[in-house]
């Protein structure tokens, strides 16, 4: 089980982006993560008509490393750093400064 999942909400606690937030879009490897507006890249590409694709210079989003985001707890609305435990025979994720669950709905 993974401490950060797609469509978790995480902050970046390292790097040129820190402080800022975002939603994770994907997971790219087990140590890397897509997250939405986070390590913004240049790309360059050729216009390509058959696709109606101009071209020319455009920001992505590069992978970032797990250990530079951490969950952002709801409760006090700061990152926060994530446990794995069982419950009821099923492993659960929860915040370790308020040892409530990150998904409430499980």
């Amino acid at each position: 089980m993974r401490k950060v999942r797609k469509q978790d909400e995480v902050v970046v606690i390292a790097g040129r982006d820190r402080g800022k937030r975002g939603e994770v879009l994907d997971v790219v490897s087990e140590d890397k993560l897509l997250v939405s507006g986070i390590n913004l890249v240049k790309k360059h590409s050729r216009a390509n008509p058959v696709n109606n694709d101009p071209g020319g210079i455009k920001d992505i989003e590069a992978p970032i490393a797990v250990s530079n985001v951490a969950l952002v707890n709801p409760e006090t609305d700061k990152a926060d750093r994530v446990g794995i435990r069982e419950e009821d025979g099923k492993r659960v994720r929860y915040f370790k400064s308020t040892n409530t669950l990150v998904d409430e709905d499980v």
